[in-house]
């Protein structure tokens, strides 16, 4: 009896000490990919030794452990979350995410407290506001086929949530109505959104055109300014000239290939003639040579005749055979070694006829 009248003064005790301790409520702002934590302070429940507590996203249990009297403790986490290791003894049972993903945006975060058989107490509830920086906004223009409107187009991207476009006309003045379009998408796995907004308007060559890119959640507001038709006609003559230039390199490299081409080609058949005006003075000398060894041949046979017949006789054969095996390898056509043949045909017939 008496343990069970102590066993209701700590649940009274309990019930008093959660009234007295931080109960936050609100959303805590983090950055996309960086750790948080979801402060929750209740230094009043270290004296009690068995107890409970269970974190829940959405209804969802992310995380629960239990303390009992012989100092134990059971703990179970999903997605890597964690309290403080003396989470019991200084009361610190924030909760610590490792890392914030777009997805986990305006999710309710709630502790639950429980002690012994008692039912369960909500001590904190609070909401995670995700957010990212948006990169420096990107300003472009060109000139429109219709009429004298230009268009400016602004690229930003990488942020969260999605942004709040603006537009000004020499930093004053907003657009017509309608001459803006914003198209704002987030990317299929990171969440981040990328801004693409148009801007059609006719204005002169010393208006200014600003985009703004507000992010809200940030507290942050990225602003290009760029002025009108001058830029757009200075970006257009620019790449005229560009285009004109690369034209024109393409055309002079072309012909400097041909001519070197047609040089080469040229020189080649240069090679070949005067290849084949050397073979045919080879062929010139050889021929000489030849015929002025046969003609003296003749005389020797001519002269072996008149002092010897059978020996002149006997050498004639040998001096026709070398002419006409000569003939064949110089000119099978030439008329010299014609002659010669004839003119020994006509010896030999004298040798006989002596």
């Amino acid at each position: 009896m008496c343990l069970h009248k102590r066993a209701l003064l700590r649940v009274g005790l309990l019930l008093f000490l959660l009234h007295l301790g931080t109960c936050l409520e609100g959303c805590v702002l983090c950055i996309v990919g960086q750790p948080v934590a979801l402060p929750c302070l209740y230094p009043e429940l270290n004296p009690f030794g068995n107890f409970s507590i269970e974190w829940r996203k959405n209804d969802q249990k992310l995380l629960s452990s239990q303390w009992r009297d012989d100092g134990n403790v059971e703990i179970c986490s999903l997605n890597y979350a964690r309290i403080p290791d003396d989470a019991a003894q200084n009361g610190n049972f924030s909760l610590e995410l490792p890392k914030v993903h777009p997805k986990q945006d305006k999710m309710n975060f709630s502790l639950f407290f429980s002690a012994g058989e008692n039912e369960s107490t909500e001590l904190c509830t609070l909401c995670l506001r995700v957010a990212a920086s948006f990169s420096p906004p990107e300003l472009q223009s060109e000139e429109t086929a219709e009429g004298n409107e230009t268009t400016f187009l602004c690229l930003s991207g990488g942020g969260y949530p999605e942004p709040v476009v603006t537009w000004l006309i020499s930093d004053s003045l907003k657009p017509p109505e309608g001459s803006v379009r914003t198209l704002a998408e987030p990317h299929p796995e990171s969440q981040l959104y990328n801004v693409t907004s148009y801007l059609t308007v006719n204005i002169s060559k010393d208006s200014s055109v600003t985009c703004i890119i507000e992010n809200p959640s940030m507290n942050e507001s990225l602003r290009v300014t760029r002025y009108g038709a001058s830029s757009t006609a200075m970006v257009g003559r620019a790449s005229e000239a560009m285009w004109i230039f690369s034209t024109v390199l393409c055309v002079v490299v072309g012909i400097m290939v041909m001519a070197g081409v047609a040089y080469q080609i040229h020189l080649d058949r240069l090679t070949k003639r005067r290849k084949k005006e050397n073979r045919e003075e080879q062929r010139g000398e050889q021929m000489i040579k030849t015929f002025t060894s046969i003609l003296t041949e003749a005389e020797f046979l001519l002269l072996v005749c008149e002092h010897n017949r059978e020996i002149g006789l006997f050498l004639l054969p040998f001096t026709l055979r070398k002419s006409l095996r000569v003939s064949k390898i110089i000119n099978k056509k030439s008329y010299i070694l014609s002659g010669l043949h004839i003119y020994y045909s006509f010896l030999s017939v004298g040798f006989e006829w002596l």
